[in-house]
Formats: structure tokens, sequence, C-alpha cells
């Protein structure tokens, strides 16, 4: 039977990988994942969740008898596995590359404006 502190550790553990790989801060991992949203695929959140709500029923005694220890390790393992998978570097590249593509499209629309607003008055 896992304890209270077992858990504990477990979600801290996930909640230190989410803030990490993620930057996704929260109070305690159910929070932490309601920040990250659709930053995780949706079989990952649904495996966090069941970790969040076994935290929750750690608490209590009657309700901590409940918790299946297997499913958590597997659930535990397959997070840390896609946290672990995320490459830092590659999201940075990704987002300074979408970055310019919307500063190139904004651009090409601003000078095609101008183009037309060149022809419209008769200068071209």
């Amino acid at each position: 039977m896992l304890t209270e502190k077992d858990i504990t550790a477990r979600t801290q553990s996930l909640q230190q990988l989410l803030q990490d790989k993620l930057g996704v801060r929260g109070r305690d991992l159910e929070h932490a994942l309601r920040k990250a949203g659709r930053l995780l695929p949706r079989r990952v959140r649904r495996q966090a969740a069941q970790l969040a709500r076994a935290e929750k029923m750690a608490g209590n005694p009657r309700l901590a008898r409940q918790i299946d220890g297997g499913a958590l390790a597997r659930a535990q393992s397959d997070v840390t596995a896609h946290l672990s998978a995320i490459d830092l570097a590659d999201r940075r590249k990704g987002r300074l590359i979408a970055l310019g593509a919307v500063v190139a499209a904004n651009l090409l629309i601003v000078c095609t404006a101008f183009v037309v607003w060149l022809w419209w008055r008769g200068y071209v």
C-alpha cells in the first residue's frame, strides 16, 4: 500500500518536471495541470490527473486504501517519459521560427498594401 508521503513525492517530482520542461507553476499538481492545458496531450493529462486525484485521496485513510499502486506507477512513468522527451532547445527554436514567420507575413502584407495604395493614387 502506498503511503501519503510516497504519493506526495511522486506528484512533487512531476510538478517539478512540469515547471522545468513547460514553465508551468502551480500550488499543487492539479493546479499546474490546469495551467498546462493543451501543452500536454489528452492521454498524458488524464494520467497526471489520476495522480492528482490520488494525492487528494491519500489524505484520507479510508480513501487511501482504494488507490491502485500499479496504475499509479504506470501513470507516473508515462507522464515522466513524456515530459523527459521534451527538448527545450527545439521548443525555443520553434517559437523563434514562428515569430519570424509572423513578422515576415505582416511585413509582406504591409508592403503589398503600400504598393496597392501607390497604384491607386497613380504614382505607379
